[in-house]
């Protein structure tokens, strides 16, 4: 699968099919694992990453979707977003960081945005990595009972995990609403982190072949491994 993502990442090169992958989910349901596998074998040229994290004081004094126009990939080029605009019917909405009419109306954005963004021809691809209220407490208490990954737990995941049916309503709602014909969304089941690797390669693999064989592209030929040209 990685071999095969790494000849159509240079076929949307040649073709100038752009991509747009977003990861969104729980916390501890391993987007930075999946993230970091898909990036391994891609073209370092022709990829960029996205941490999002809250607007900084400059990005508060413009209109909200500022900073993910800014991140639009170029022509045949891949933008990977960890975590992404939807933050704001998310994280904003259940800590109250806007008002109730702000993060309704930020639904009407998205739409927009991710409808423009595939009327010009970009291909938005999109995950939601799910795991249960028991193994995200499961996984925290892992990570915090070894000193080398302690620090990625905060008092602040704790809060959020408290939440969690309040966000899982948010949630919910988010995917219903924003699940397009021209964006929908991929829910992954994610208690196996090799599950998750292997749906997030497929469904990227599926999409842009469809995406390159509907523009009239040719595919470009799968290239047997090393261990099955020796047979």
């Amino acid at each position: 699968m990685r071999r095969r993502l790494h000849q159509l990442q240079r076929a949307c090169l040649e073709s100038r099919l752009s991509t747009v992958v977003v990861f969104e989910g729980w916390d501890a349901a391993g987007k930075g694992t999946a993230i970091r596998k898909l990036t391994q074998r891609l073209e370092p040229r022709a990829f960029s990453l996205h941490a999002i994290r809250e607007p900084r004081t400059f990005e508060r004094k413009l209109p909200w979707m500022c900073r993910f126009w800014t991140a639009v990939p170029s022509w045949g080029e891949m933008a990977i977003f960890d975590r992404s605009w939807y933050g704001r019917v998310l994280v904003e909405r259940v800590e109250g960081l806007v008002d109730e009419g702000e993060w309704r109306r930020a639904y009407d954005d998205i739409i927009g945005f991710e409808r423009t963004l595939t009327d010009d021809h970009y291909l938005v691809v999109k995950f939601f990595l799910h795991i249960s209220k028991e193994l995200q407490e499961e996984r925290f208490r892992l990570l915090e009972s070894d000193p080398e990954t302690r620090w990625q737990v905060e008092e602040e995941d704790w809060r959020h995990h408290a939440q969690y049916e309040d966000y899982l309503v948010a949630a919910e709602e988010m995917i219903e609403r924003t699940s397009t014909s021209f964006a929908p969304w991929t829910p992954i089941a994610a208690a196996s982190r090799r599950e998750v690797s292997a749906q997030v390669f497929g469904t990227l693999i599926d999409r842009i072949e469809s995406e390159l064989a509907t523009r009239g592209f040719e595919l470009p030929r799968e290239i047997p491994s090393r261990k099955k040209r020796r047979r």
